[in-house]
């Protein structure tokens, strides 16, 4: 996810809540609606049970970032379970009407989820429509969602705050695919991820039409609205490269951009071909305070490439990061957000990786320096694959430096144990077997051992599940010393 600015920067289902929820939604419709959720050990009650997304299709009319958007989401799913009922995650907005298979629909809400009545039950392996016809707000608190800009509107949804923008089954573990419509005034640029389908001009406003290539989580849906150029070259690979830049900046930005086909070219020889249609850099005129690697599309601040204390070798390894998360992350995404480390772990090894070679610290200074903080990071939010739980209403206190560079650290530390070639062919397996998938930390730890020919659960639990830091491979002199005093720093992503 996003570098914090201080670096510039599923499902583990709990079988009680998971039985309780499916008998809730089956249960008849007298019954008072209540939230549910999939169980996820972090977010109990983000996504929901009972049916998969397949396809969604967002319409939204802009009338300025100061005001709530005309919004159609239509839903295409299939159900999983009878239900007489079905909760989708939606705040922030206000809903007019609500169909299922074009008939008129009951709803209510209860907390931050929205509980559909269909006028007829739904059977187990029915595919269904919803259409829900509603506003969204980009005002309010800053928690998510829309972020707003100095000429127009952003999304930053991770982790739980696409349902703060439209209504959905808002967990990594449901990706479905994705078609942004949107109607907005005649002088500015629409662009989403995935690909361009239509640009209509009727009138003062054109209405832009985008769909993804592949699925999408819900945390990754990015559009952008505002007065902005299309900077378009090819990358390696002949993979189009679409930036999304204001106009007014984009000379003083396009040094940067003509950066990302080597980076591109760099992981590519790493990972194997990039996984989606197409990639870019989407720069913001808004204060984030983070970097974003929404699918196709990644969110920068503008101040990431202006502020002049930041070396050079920074900003660039920066820009990596969020490029890695297309393999780890967008691509295979995480199948509990307790799988986070699997994001973040590897986007910070193969930033890491890049900061060496163009003019950081090496790798080893980086992994001697996160090995003496590691305890402390342990100790302040919890274990890599077994992070503590955010407050409420605070959801980004996940991003911890503990799944940055201390999942970086495990990944070094099982480098070390297996020997750069087999840990190189693990890394290409792993995007490569789950392409357009979720995956979790016992996927990855039985891919591990059978790449190395061995079984690695004893060697990488410690390191992904223990309390305290194992000893590092290798460097025995190593010492998990430093008090840490950034530990408590949320770096979301």
């Amino acid at each position: 996810m996003p570098h914090t600015s201080a670096r510039r920067r599923a499902v583990h289902r709990s079988l009680a809540l998971g039985v309780a929820a499916l008998a809730a939604l089956a249960a008849a419709p007298s019954t008072p609606p209540k939230p549910l959720g999939i169980g996820d050990r972090l977010f109990p009650y983000l996504g929901n049970p009972g049916y998969d997304v397949l396809n969604y299709d967002i319409g939204l009319r802009y009338h300025g970032n100061d005001r709530p958007l005309d919004a159609v989401t239509t839903i295409s799913a299939r159900a999983t379970a009878g239900l007489h009922r079905l909760n989708l995650d939606f705040t922030h907005g206000t809903v007019r009407s609500i169909t299922v298979d074009g008939r008129r629909a009951s709803f209510a809400t209860a907390d931050q989820d929205l509980v559909i009545t269909p006028r007829s039950p739904l059977r187990s392996g029915d595919r269904f429509k919803v259409v829900v016809r509603h506003t969204s707000d980009p005002r309010g608190p800053a928690r998510g969602g829309w972020v707003r800009t100095q000429d127009g509107l952003v999304m930053a949804n991770q982790a739980n705050a696409a349902h703060r923008v439209f209504p959905c089954n808002d967990h990594p573990s449901d990706k479905a695919g994705l078609t942004f419509r949107v109607t907005a005034p005649k002088d500015l640029t629409v662009v989403a991820g995935g690909h361009r389908l239509s640009r209509h001009r009727h009138g003062a406003q054109t209405t832009w039409v985008y769909r993804s290539g592949h699925p999408v989580a819900t945390e990754l849906a990015q559009l952008s609205i505002g007065r902005s150029t299309v900077v378009r070259h090819t990358g390696p690979g002949r993979v189009p490269l679409r930036d999304v830049v204001p106009t007014a900046r984009r000379a003083e930005l396009d040094p940067w951009l003509r950066r990302t086909p080597e980076q591109l070219s760099w992981l590519q020889h790493r990972l194997g071909r990039y996984p989606f249609e197409n990639y870019g850099l989407l720069v913001a005129e808004a204060s984030t305070g983070f970097e974003l690697e929404t699918q196709t599309l990644s969110l920068f601040e503008h101040d990431l490439f202006t502020t002049a204390k930041l070396p050079r070798w920074y900003v660039e390894s920066v820009m990596l990061h969020e490029l890695s998360h297309q393999w780890f992350g967008d691509s295979v995404s995480p199948r509990s957000w307790s799988d986070l480390w699997l994001n973040e772990g590897h986007a910070s090894w193969y930033e890491a990786l890049y900061a060496e070679r163009v003019g950081g610290p090496s790798l080893e200074k980086r992994m001697r320096a996160a090995y003496g903080h590691s305890d402390a990071w342990r100790a302040q939010a919890g274990p890599p694959a077994r992070l503590k739980a955010a407050d409420p209403g605070h959801q980004v206190a996940i991003f911890q430096p503990v799944v940055y560079d201390g999942a970086a650290l495990a990944l070094y530390a099982l480098r070390q144990e297996i020997g750069r070639p087999a840990f190189e062919r693990l890394e290409r397996e792993w995007v490569r077997r789950h392409r357009d998938g979720t995956a979790g930390t016992a996927d990855f730890i039985r891919l591990a051992s059978r790449t190395a020919g061995r079984d690695l659960s004893g060697f990488l639990r410690p390191w992904l599940y223990g309390t305290k830091t194992p000893p590092m491979p290798g460097h025995p002199d190593w010492k998990p010393t430093a008090e840490d005093t950034a530990a408590g720093t949320p770096k979301p992503e």
